[in-house]
């Protein structure tokens, strides 16, 4: 055999598939194996026991191989089987072999001729057989039978696929000599994927069913219809033999003798039968297995590096000990309290850069979110004079005020201050949320003990509950007392002695702070939603936000500027989402109705998130924009008298006005300074510290730890599973690090022109030489043929007086594919197929 060296190798790789079948993982790993292909009683199950010498696998008509056998043949002095599903269990009698793969057969795929792709794996031990494994698929059919599926046929193809497709697997393509082999299913499986002809050998059966006068010579001397490794010829038992009982020894002499009388065969008789396929099945198998060693080793390495770290947790794993248990808990809530920390305050390691954490959104809040919903409480210009022009006179009352009566500011003062409170509870709402889904992630963590995970959220969660109603209380504390007392004498305030100086000193600042403002508030990307689909649709352009103006430009390298909008007189709007939009909108408008943009009246800009807009928002306001109130809708109702205010009324409600704005803006800084603060301090930090001081405390009062610590299913099953793997990558390893790599090899063929196989098929009314049927008749001496070389003519009857050789078809009368031709009338099953119950 040349592979002496080798003689444990295929052995060793059966321990591999049984290391990894055990597991389920046996398809994912590609190991190298020989895949028996071929239509429904092309011989596959047949030249298997010639292989096995014995009757083991199930006969009868259609289809009956309905689940891959995964075969293992170990040489072995003494002769048994044994199952995969029945470990320890050895079988002498092979009637019972055949039995048990009915049976198991059965138990998946139902009585009724249903397939499924799970493998049978069967082992032979026995001193006939040399080391091989072949998986035996079931036959390609093409009408359903019983209760298959009206996609039979593509369901045995993808299971087909399932094996043949990898690059470590041998393809045994079986067909029969009595039909035609152009059209062969198993050939074209192969050429499909394995165009190059690698991994393909081809095995002809029924040599001895031929029409009488022609034979297969020119393809088993792979000169007609070639393969790169070429064919193997066969002959099986007949179904009158296999009905008689005729010992398989016996048919194998019967074959040798077929071999070395026929005239067409006998300068091939060294290179024909079932011992030499074995032979060279064994060869092949081995120098490929050799071939792929150092790939599946490296992949194996990789594979057990990949779960090495997480084994480890499981290795002493003894699930009934309580001081296990105990650890566990401490374990979990200190890593609870680490990662909660971590989501807060920040870190530098496994920093998530998906999406904001817990202490980034709060952040936001804080800055972006709390003032944006504070500024759209501020009142429209004309309402807010209406509003003081209407306290003064109230205050004057029926007479005629000489004076700006300081009561009209502090009403108009103190109602705006109330309005503050809805805000900062809005504000604690959001905060409370952020840390609710925080506390929500930092448990994922826990899913391997649900009842922990749920007990430890709930306990949590509660906390920060208890902690809402006395946050809300104090917020609300600090706003009543800016109520309690409206304070003049602060230093910011305006005042009403240096009014003038102070307002001079405001403009100042406003001049010199025009020099700052041409400064950039954001850019970013946004799509303009409103263009027309004439005009192109929706467009993502880089937009520029300054204090004076919106540009936008094509991309983000700003050399291309598409337009540059004024912000003066402009407001902004929600704008609903739209069914078919996934977008979040806003549109900006004018003031004073005029178009925005082109003859557009309003510009939607539309964003991903909602985060985006809000934050885009909160940039619009430092650039004076400010969102739409819905007091702007209705327009405003009473006495015109406002509109025609006598001079001093005038005057005093400009001199309120300013002393409002001035006051305003201080309340505005204190509370986004204090709002914050009061919300961290008494949520914020004091749920951390509760998490660090009384979680663990609180979770030992609920009840039973051990019910507590109860695993999961998943978790239970996830580790038995990864424990099988890691010892079966350990097992595999080692088993290959066992092998010898000192080997004789063979070198590869090489190519042939295998361009008469068509993957597609081809006609059948028309054939040209090259893919006329398997065998031709002997044409007398003349020009040569296509498949290389002149057919002398020599006689066609053989002298052996069993059964004559015969071919598909004649040139002048071709049966159709696949349909066995007239059996001459000395064949033993004279008037049947004589395969035809030999299932492939």
């Amino acid at each position: 055999m040349g592979n002496r060296g080798m003689e444990d190798l295929i052995p060793l790789v059966n321990q591999l598939q049984d290391a990894f079948s055990s597991i389920g993982q046996n398809s994912s790993l590609d190991l190298p194996q020989i895949a028996v292909v071929g239509g429904q009683s092309a011989g596959k199950s047949s030249v298997l026991e010639n292989f096995v010498g014995k009757d083991f696998l199930p006969r009868g008509s259609g289809i009956v191989t309905r689940r891959p056998l995964v075969l293992q043949l170990i040489n072995c002095p003494t002769e048994y089987a044994e199952f995969l599903h029945c470990k320890g269990k050895k079988f002498i009698d092979f009637d019972e072999v055949r039995q048990e793969i009915e049976a198991e057969t059965d138990r998946v795929t139902g009585a009724n001729k249903g397939i499924s792709p799970v493998p049978i794996n069967l082992r032979v031990y026995s001193p006939h057989v040399l080391n091989l494994t072949l998986v035996d698929l079931p036959g390609m059919t093409k009408v359903p039978v019983g209760d298959q599926p009206a996609d039979i046929e593509q369901q045995i193809k993808e299971m087909l696929m399932q094996f043949v497709t990898k690059d470590n697997c041998l393809i045994l393509a079986v067909s029969p000599a009595n039909s035609d082999l152009a059209n062969s299913d198993a050939l074209k499986i192969a050429k499909e994927v394995d165009p190059q002809g690698l991994r393909t050998i081809g095995v002809i059966t029924k040599l001895d069913l031929m029409d009488e006068g022609t034979d297969a010579r020119d393809i088993l001397e792979n000169k007609l219809l070639p393969l790169r490794r070429g064919y193997i010829g066969v002959v099986n038992r007949s179904q009158k033999d296999i009905d008689g009982k005729k010992d398989i020894t016996a048919a194998l002499q019967a074959e040798r003798k077929f071999f070395l009388s026929h005239p067409s065969y006998r300068h091939l008789a060294d290179r024909m039968g079932t011992a030499h396929l074995q032979k060279v099945l064994n060869q092949q198998l081995t120098n490929h297995i050799r071939e792929t060693l150092p790939g599946l080793r490296s992949k194996l390495q990789s594979q057990l590096l990949a779960i090495e770290k997480e084994v480890e947790e499981y290795k002493n794993f003894r699930p009934d000990d309580p001081g296990r248990k105990t650890k566990a808990l401490l374990q979990m809530v200190q890593q609870f309290a680490v990662d909660f920390e971590k989501r807060i305050e920040g870190s530098g390691d496994q920093v998530d850069t998906y999406e904001l954490s817990g202490g980034a959104k709060i952040n936001r809040i804080f800055h972006e979110r709390f003032p944006f919903e504070i500024v759209k409480l501020e009142s429209d210009e004309k309402t807010l004079r209406k509003e003081i022009s209407y306290a003064i006179k109230n205050i004057h009352g029926i007479r005629t005020g000489l004076f700006t009566p300081d009561m009209a500011f502090e009403t108009i003062v103190k109602r705006l201050i109330a309005q503050i409170k809805e805000p900062c509870q809005k504000c604690v709402d959001m905060v409370i949320g952020e840390l609710v889904n925080t506390v929500r992630q930092c448990t994922q963590k826990l899913a391997q003990y649900p009842m922990l995970r749920e007990e430890m959220e709930r306990i949590v969660t509660q906390h920060i509950r208890d902690r809402e109603s006395r946050t809300k209380d104090q917020v609300m504390l600090l706003i009543d007392i800016e109520l309690s007392y409206i304070n003049t004498n602060h230093d910011d305030f305006i005042g009403f002695a240096n009014a003038q100086q102070k307002s001079n000193q405001m403009s100042k600042k406003k001049a010199a702070g025009n020099q700052d403002e041409i400064m950039v508030i954001r850019k970013g990307w946004l799509t303009i939603n409103n263009i027309g689909i004439m005009k192109g649709g929706a467009k993502d352009y880089w937009f520029v936000l300054t204090a004076e103006t919106l540009s936008w430009y094509k991309d983000d390298e700003e050399k291309e500027k598409k337009y540059m909008l004024p912000v003066d007189n402009l407001k902004l709007k929600d704008i609903e989402k739209s069914f078919m939009s996934s977008k979040h909108i806003f549109a900006l408008f004018s003031t004073e109705h005029r178009n925005v943009y082109k003859d557009y009246r309003q510009l939607e800009l539309a964003s991903d998130s909602q985060e985006e807009v809000d934050s885009w928002k909160a940039s619009f306001l430092r650039a004076g924009v400010y969102p739409e109130r819905s007091s702007e809708v209705e327009e405003s109702s009473g006495d015109g008298q406002i509109h025609s205010m006598d001079p001093q009324l005038e005057r005093q409600v400009e001199i309120v006005r300013n002393l409002v704005d001035s006051y305003l803006s201080i309340i505005h800084r204190t509370v986004r300074d204090l709002i914050p603060k009061a919300i961290m301090h008494l949520m914020v930090n004091n749920t951390k510290e509760f998490i660090h001081a009384d979680l663990l405390a609180q979770l030992y009062s609920c009840g039973d730890q051990n019910s507590l610590m109860e695993e999961s299913q998943e978790q239970a099953t996830h580790r038995d599973e990864m424990l099988k793997m890691y010892h079966a990558l350990r097992e595999g390893l080692g088993i290959i690090g066992d092998i010898s790599t000192s080997t004789i090899t063979t070198t590869m063929p090489p190519p042939v022109d295998d361009s008469w196989l068509q993957v597609t098929g081809m006609p059948s009314g028309r054939r040209s030489p090259m893919s006329s049927p398997t065998p031709q008749r002997r044409a007398p001496p003349g020009p040569p043929r296509p498949g290389g070389r002149a057919a002398p003519s020599r006689p066609a009857v053989s002298p052996d007086p069993g059964p004559a050789p015969s071919v598909p078809s004649r040139p002048n009368r071709a049966p159709p594919p696949g349909v066995p031709s007239r059996p001459n009338k000395g064949s033993p099953a004279h008037g049947e197929s004589p395969q035809s119950s030999i299932e492939g």
